[in-house]
């Protein structure tokens, strides 16, 4: 509540939060309503001791108050404050020594734009600096409604069996930060929604119980990436910025950076990763000397995160406010790249993005978004879930429409796409690539994403990234093949020429890739060129009579010859302008 600040005994927290340099918490979410408060409101010390440290009601000192005062007793007053089940220490007396079990109460989410985001909110001037922190909000208050909407369940019973989505919606306390723990203070817009576990369930009482904390968690990449993907909209939407994707780790999955940044600020901002970086090789050879082999994705991911706690530095101790942290940022970006490349932050990123979009075509194709999407999951974790699809249909989205909006629900149609025509059944809950709607007979083709699957010493993502782009022009030459055989093709009668002494026989047998011709009677040729030509000769004596009887007869020039009489060959018929015969 106070950022990386300490708080002396007996301050309040108001004046701690102005002397840290941090803005006051402020409350969010649709269950504000259930306990008397609203969106926006500030997150007093009372407040989140009674809500978010023991489970009552936020207001329950005036609740509690109030019942005493009609007759109730203390115990009934306290009763009638606690949202669901008091919390109580788990101890155990049938032990020497007892058990204690943590009450949980809350989980935070960490909502961090880009790094390029935070370099031009911390250099940047102050307009900028105002609408990349109401991008921040937007993009957060988005994804928190989903998380209401679409994930959020309220679990009872034993075990948590029974689960059904919540009544109101989350409780949240937002606390926004400026800067990070690195001892020399870098910039890190970032904020702190620490979400309440007190939720009503879907009755008519509005009984008060638990969130269901692994659906949550379960869900948290992909509210990673839907958040991305709201800020990326709102800063292009509102400064003209576009985004292109840079790669941090040879091989691994890039990021979205905003296009023009100076790719050098990245590096003097980034301070923490840098420690981390240094440390993790030390760990690593630990990790291989005690099991032989080298670390997988997930031992890797957890010795980064050891990395991370060894080199976390103590909170300063010294407090500044936004305004002296930012003189301190532009002084050292200065004296480190320059003045021009800190004052021609915005100018740059407005001139790249007009580049950026004269050369991206920023459109989706959902047929070939779900084969990109269901390659890499496929390639990156074999058997997976929903979820695991719906945020990488998101990072499509991203890479695709470079800050452009995206159209609402679109992520859930190329996700059920995916699961409609590219999956099979792996398992209880969990499923798998079935690619034989783009293989449907030739087999041979599969075995050539066996090698672009199976490449162990390249990285997973570029494994993935390989076999999409294989997929991607398998499913475009499908689609090209589809729509050739699709079109109609005008009937053709095949006539043997009358000039023919001997003519060439039919063959009955079929050629790889041709038609067999279709034959036709003589007999019925000729009768139809009868037809045809009385026909003719009937519609031109009808236009004759109709040009005597509007203007008269006609007048015949003067011929010295007589025409010959008509003697052309059987089956052909004389078109006017035409010096050879044909078939009318």
């Amino acid at each position: 509540m106070v950022g990386d600040g300490h708080r002396p005994a007996g301050k309040p927290l108001r004046a701690a939060q102005d002397e840290a340099g941090v803005p006051p918490g402020v409350w969010k979410g649709r269950g504000l309503a259930a306990v008397g408060l609203k969106a926006g409101d500030v997150v007093t010390e009372r407040q989140a001791q009674l809500l978010l440290g023991e489970g009552w009601h936020p207001d329950a000192d005036r609740i509690e108050h109030e019942l005493l005062a009609q007759g109730e007793s203390p115990a009934q007053a306290r009763q009638a404050t606690v949202l669901g089940r008091p919390i109580e220490h788990n101890r155990s007396p049938e032990t020497d020594k007892a058990k204690e079990r943590t009450p949980w109460l809350g989980f935070d989410l960490t909502f961090r734009p880009p790094s390029t985001a935070h370099i031009a909110w911390a250099l940047g001037e102050d307009k900028a600096r105002l609408v990349l922190e109401l991008c921040q909000d937007i993009a957060r208050d988005q994804t928190l409604a989903w998380f209401e909407d679409a994930v959020a369940q309220i679990r009872w019973g034993s075990g948590g069996k029974h689960r059904k989505p919540i009544r109101d919606g989350l409780i949240v306390a937002v606390f926004r930060h400026y800067e990070s723990r690195a001892a020399e203070s870098k910039p890190l817009l970032h904020d702190h929604a620490v979400v309440s576990i007190r939720t009503r369930r879907p009755d008519d009482k509005g009984t008060w119980g638990n969130l269901s904390a692994d659906s949550l968690m379960t869900h948290i990449v992909a509210a990673d990436t839907l958040y991305l993907l709201y800020f990326m909209e709102e800063v292009s939407a509102r400064l003209g910025w576009a985004w292109e994707p840079r790669e941090v780790t040879p091989g691994h999955r890039p990021v979205m950076e905003i296009a023009g940044i100076d790719q050098r600020l990245i590096g003097w901002q980034s301070t923490r990763r840098q420690q981390i970086e240094d440390a993790l090789p030390v760990l690593t050879a630990k990790y291989e000397e005690k099991h032989g082999h080298a670390p997988g994705e997930r031992a890797a991911y957890a010795l980064a995160c050891q990395a991370a706690d060894q080199t976390r530095p103590p909170k300063r101790t010294e407090l500044l406010s936004l305004t002296e942290l930012r003189k301190r940022w532009r002084t050292s970006a200065i004296r480190a790249y320059g003045a021009d490349a800190v004052d021609r932050l915005a100018e740059q990123a407005r001139a790249t993005a007009a580049a950026v979009w004269a050369r991206v075509r920023p459109v989706v194709d959902i047929a070939l978004a779900a084969v990109d999407v269901v390659t890499v999951v496929y390639v990156m974790r074999g058997a997976f879930k929903r979820h695991h699809l719906l945020a990488e249909a998101r990072r499509h989205l991203s890479y695709v429409l470079r800050g452009r909006p995206h159209e609402p629900g679109l992520d859930e149609r190329i996700v059920q796409t995916v699961v409609d025509n590219y999956t099979r059944p792996a398992g209880r809950r969990m499923m798998t690539a079935d690619l034989r709607a783009l293989y449907p007979r030739d087999t041979e083709d599969q075995a050539v994403l066996r090698p672009l699957t199976r490449r162990r010493t390249a990285a997973p993502y570029e494994r993935a990234r390989l076999a999409a782009d294989a997929l991607k022009v398998r499913a475009q030459a499908v689609r090209r093949a589809d729509r050739l055989s699709s079109r109609t093709r005008p009937p053709t009668v095949a006539v043997p020429a009358a000039s023919r002494s001997h003519p060439r026989p039919f063959h009955t047998g079929r050629k790889a890739g041709r038609v067999p011709e279709q034959t036709t009677d003589v007999d019925t040729v000729e009768q139809t060129r009868r037809t045809l030509a009385e026909a003719a000769l009937a519609r031109v004596q009808e236009g004759a009579r109709e040009r005597a009887l509007t203007y008269g007869p006609r007048p015949q020039p003067a011929s010295a010859t007589a025409p010959p009489p008509h003697t052309q060959q059987p089956g052909t018929q004389h078109t006017p302008g035409r010096a050879t015969g044909g078939v009318a």
